[in-house]
């Protein structure tokens, strides 16, 4: 079997002595888009920190890019993890250009992927929509040429079309690049839109898997979002 771009095994972890999320199995390819979905306080974002090194891990490992890591996130970011976070991780009070600079991205490169930040290079990053921060974002992760991206809600809160432009970026990033991503998402049908492969989760579990082509005409996930949830997400 090819190295995958990401594998977690019986992954484990919170916030406290009692896990959030236990007996994660997951595994994301090379160039292949996988949603992770689910209700509300399900598990996701912790998952996704936990995967990311910003949260200890209570139990499984994680393998990226063919090794086993207990790294924190800026050394696996070293060794070619992006990751995008729920909270838009821009400096408000420095422009576009700056805010490329500090990420060690080439400037080139980022408007390659998003040709609408040009205009706005000069602009505090405080002072774009919401779009175009989360495109400053996005840009910033794929242009230091990642092998495996994780993106933590990238639409919330933003308006069809500027989810779509995301979604676009992130499955061009997959299918030129070899980019392997694991994308959470609320937008169920916009993603499965881009998506190879779909996890859904409840109550800190992976309750459904398979390709997302198996959920576009079904209401399996909808049916997964019917239980409200709580705790972390």
């Amino acid at each position: 079997m090819a190295t995958a771009a990401l594998e977690a095994s019986g992954l484990a972890a919170g916030y406290g002595a009692v896990p959030v999320v236990r007996s994660i199995d997951l595994r994301v390819e090379p160039g292949e888009v996988v949603a992770l979905l689910g209700p509300n306080g399900a598990g996701k974002t912790t998952t996704m920190l936990a995967l990311a090194g910003e949260l200890p891990l209570q139990g499984g490992h994680v393998v990226l890019a063919g090794d086993r890591t207990h790294a924190p996130l800026h050394r696996r970011v070293r060794r070619g993890l992006g990751f995008v976070s729920e909270e838009r991780s821009v400096f408000m009070t420095m422009t576009v250009a700056e805010n490329l600079r500090v990420g060690r991205c080439a400037i080139d490169e980022a408007l390659a992927l998003f040709p609408e930040l040009e205009p706005r290079l000069s602009v505090r990053a405080g002072l774009l929509s919401g779009g175009e921060q989360q495109m400053l974002s996005l840009a910033r992760a794929l242009a230091r040429a990642p092998e495996m991206l994780l993106a933590d809600e990238l639409s919330l809160g933003l308006a069809p079309l500027a989810v779509a432009r995301l979604h676009d970026a992130v499955r061009q990033a997959a299918t030129e690049r070899g980019v392997g991503v694991l994308l959470v998402e609320q937008h169920v049908r916009k993603v499965l839109r881009i998506a190879d492969r779909v996890y859904v989760m409840r109550r800190g579990q992976v309750v459904l898997e398979g390709p997302a082509e198996k959920f576009r005409d079904s209401d399996l996930i909808e049916r997964s979002y019917l239980a409200t949830e709580g705790g972390q997400g």
